[in-house]
């Protein structure tokens, strides 16, 4: 299933900013393409003010409001337009929405939204998002069946957002790849969670060049084992094309086929930790073309029910590497022995 609207084109940024109404023409030709091999599209709704303050302070959400029918800067590179507002509410909401459809029993869902959020915390708009989209839905669930909630987010940008609004709490569980040193400045290994949320943050910092190889390292060594570990009852994906090799905002070498592995991964493991209750989120991806292979590689991994054994890459891991043993001594104390 697909949460999709054309309504996402009507958030529009200044002339050649990367996160462009582009965005939304390649998210709803994937949805059209979708739809034309036989799947369902869900129409969103727009997130309440009851879903959006779990997360966010009410005077933000007040603030966000007023921007409705102007075009406002509120940081270097976050801009609304008069119609952003309700676009950014219906992101929210879509993401609801697929966690509720998620937790209901219902197959695979993917959320095609703009403006992405995993950059927006608690009172603050930035990194050219405005509500935290999966951070709402992950504490819709919690208050409304679930009593852990997983969140991977391979968006190349750390999800700063979504780690500090549940970095003290233990039913969350927030792992994220990153290209690092790099915007927002977060997402360091030792920020690994605090008081009853340590060990629940982790963060995997990498440097830029790393290619499907390292991903797999990683996904295979640490992130799997830990979601294993975790057991969630569900699974949310803050899915960010932007590592790709051809994105012109960052560093990385993944390929669509590395994007491939890393949803057939999730995928299999959702299967086997939290009944398949599993739900992604589109974040950044600035290529239009890369962003096109990439959702279309999503989708047919989400769709197909006889998914296999992932791929796997050769190649040198030294930027997985680097890291691995650091990240493991660090939450060791946090998690069962026999964990990694």
């Amino acid at each position: 299933v697909l949460f999709a609207s054309e309504r996402f084109a009507d958030h529009v940024t200044p002339p050649g900013h990367p996160e462009r109404v582009g965005r939304a023409e390649v998210m709803q030709n994937v949805a059209e393409r979708f739809v034309r091999d036989g799947g369902r599209v869900i129409e969103p709704r727009q997130a309440t003010d009851a879903e959006l303050v779990a997360v966010h302070a009410s005077t933000y959400i007040e603030s966000i409001a007023a921007t409705s029918g102007l075009a406002v800067k509120l940081d270097p590179d976050t801009y609304t337009s008069p119609r952003s507002h309700e676009v950014a509410r219906l992101a929210a909401g879509a993401i609801v929405e697929s966690a509720s459809h998620a937790m209901a029993g219902g197959s695979p869902v993917l959320a095609l939204v703009r403006p992405p959020g995993h950059h927006a915390e608690t009172d603050r708009a930035m990194g050219f998002c405005f509500f935290n989209s999966v951070a709402v839905a992950a504490a819709h669930a919690l208050d409304n069946g679930a009593s852990k909630v997983a969140i991977v987010d391979y968006d190349v940008h750390h999800g700063n957002g979504t780690q500090w609004m549940f970095y003290d709490n233990p039913q969350v569980l927030y792992v994220s790849t990153h290209q690092y040193p790099f915007y927002p400045g977060t997402g360091a290994i030792a920020d690994i969670g605090r008081g009853a949320g340590e060990g629940r943050t982790l963060n995997v910092p990498l440097a830029a060049g790393a290619t499907d190889a390292d991903y797999e390292l990683v996904f295979t060594r640490l992130i799997l084992p830990a979601l294993r570990a975790f057991s969630p009852d569900l699974l949310l994906v803050s899915a960010g094309y932007d590592a790709h090799e051809r994105d012109p905002l960052a560093g990385m070498e993944v390929t669509t086929e590395g994007y491939r592995a890393m949803t057939r991964h999730l995928r299999i493991i959702a299967g086997e930790v939290c009944g398949g209750r599993l739900a992604f989120v589109t974040e950044g991806g600035y290529d239009l073309q890369a962003l096109d292979e990439c959702l279309d590689s999503t989708v047919a991994v989400l769709r197909d029910s006889s998914i296999g054994d992932a791929p796997s890459f050769e190649g040198a891991t030294d930027r997985a590497e680097a890291v691995m043993e650091d990240i493991i001594s660090l939450h060791q104390p946090h998690w069962p022995s026999d964990v990694w």
